[in-house]
């Protein structure tokens, strides 16, 4: 496919006009709200023409979406092209997942809200609407920014409550109708925040191009379920149940109270053990959801090579869409881990500041992390991340 990797010579810079922090206080998981302005001057990202072409291809994952005569479709890609030559002026649009894990302008769309938990994070999802293109009335469990690119778009926002389903299509989870607590137009550079819960619906006025920054928290189902496979997959708390000290009872079918809690504070045990659960949350939440555009050198980098590249003050760049975490630490600590696409990285906490940066930036040069290439483990964890993929070298139409 083609490289979407490397964006304009000149990148965009976005910046919020509010303050996040003030934000946070006011309207997270509270309350929707729209912020007129909230980029002054925005700039799309991407062009209509670039998402199509994502579109086209195997790795994306995209849909289409149209609604004639009440009449709704909805298909996933990969497209071709002769899709776009049959399409009417109205009731259609396109949508791309992940879209900051294919083009570097959508990827800049994060980094006005870095200063959140980034293991809350899930994608950038741009979506290109001609006239009454919309997916209809429908309940998403994430946090989500929808940010307004070129264009005009109605959007309207009901309350919190029970809602009953209404199966248009079976690919899209619509409901039947809501009363709005919000009922505006976006215009380019408004934000629209919904919290989970709250119904919604949008449809464009006019060609329409909207980027949305999805924040999706883990469900307490889906963490306990996962943590089980891992202990297992990882062989953990491999202990079976012990009681030498095991009694006749009157009843032999009883479960006895004392069973009961013994089996209990074993499965609270593995539960509760610290390691066990740093380990399971890093690669857990480090782990992408989505595809992720790794293109691996054909032969693999040496540690001479790569320190080589380096010191010749040119740069890694890390893969986009890439999930690189750490565990807040203790100053009585030896050692740190990365978890880096849910794997496990252990590096010397001498090197620290030098793994943030590694987790922080969308690139680096021998400059950011001279501490790290002192110790010969962290550079074997690095070189392994450069013959994955996770960081590549600078081509020469980016230099």
């Amino acid at each position: 496919m083609p490289d979407y990797r490397a964006f304009l010579l000149e990148k965009i810079m976005y910046q919020l006009s509010f303050s996040l922090q003030e934000f946070l206080s006011e309207y997270w998981q509270k309350k929707p709200v729209i912020i007129k302005g909230g980029f002054e001057n925005f700039q799309d990202p991407v062009t209509p023409e670039e998402l199509a072409g994502l579109t086209l291809e195997n790795d994306v994952d995209s849909r289409f979406v149209s609604n004639l005569n009440n009449e709704w479709k909805a298909e996933h890609g990969p497209f071709s092209e002769e899709l776009f030559d049959t399409l009417g002026e109205t009731n259609w649009s396109i949508i791309v997942q992940a879209a900051n894990h294919w083009h570097e302008g959508a990827a800049e769309l994060f980094k006005p809200f870095k200063q959140m938990p980034n293991w809350l994070f899930d994608d950038i999802m741009i979506s290109y609407s001609v006239p009454d293109g919309g997916v209809g009335p429908h309940i998403d469990q994430y946090d989500v920014f929808i940010i307004q690119g070129q264009g005009k778009r109605h959007w309207r926002v009901g309350d919190i409550g029970e809602y009953q389903e209404e199966h248009r299509h079976s690919a899209l989870k619509q409901i039947t109708g809501f009363d709005p607590i919000i009922d505006q137009i976006l215009e380019p550079g408004d934000i629209l925040y919904i919290p989970p819960g709250f119904p919604h619906d949008g449809y464009a006025l006019e060609p329409s191009m909207s980027y949305s920054a999805g924040f999706r928290s883990p469900k307490e189902q889906e963490l306990v379920s996962n943590f089980a496979d891992f202990i297992i997959e990882n062989e953990k708390s491999d202990v079976h149940y012990h009681n030498p000290e095991l009694k006749a009872q009157t009843h032999g079918t009883e479960i006895t109270t004392q069973s009961f809690e013994d089996l209990k504070t074993m499965m609270l045990n593995a539960m509760s053990d610290e390691q066990n659960l740093k380990q399971f949350m890093g690669e857990y939440l480090s782990n992408s959801r989505h595809h992720l555009n790794i293109l691996p050198d054909s032969e693999k980098w040496t540690t001479e090579e790569l320190l080589g590249y380096l010191q010749s003050g040119q740069a890694l760049i890390k893969v986009a869409g890439l999930r690189a975490f750490y565990h807040e630490t203790e100053a009585c600590e030896d050692n740190m881990t990365l978890y880096v696409d849910g794997e496990s990285y252990v590096f010397p906490l001498a090197v620290k500041n030098d793994v943030i940066a590694l987790c922080e930036t969308s690139e680096f040069t021998l400059l950011d992390i001279e501490n790290l290439l002192q110790d010969p483990h962290s550079v074997s964890n690095l070189l392994q991340f450069v013959n994955i993929g996770y960081w590549f070298v600078e081509s020469e139409d980016e230099e």
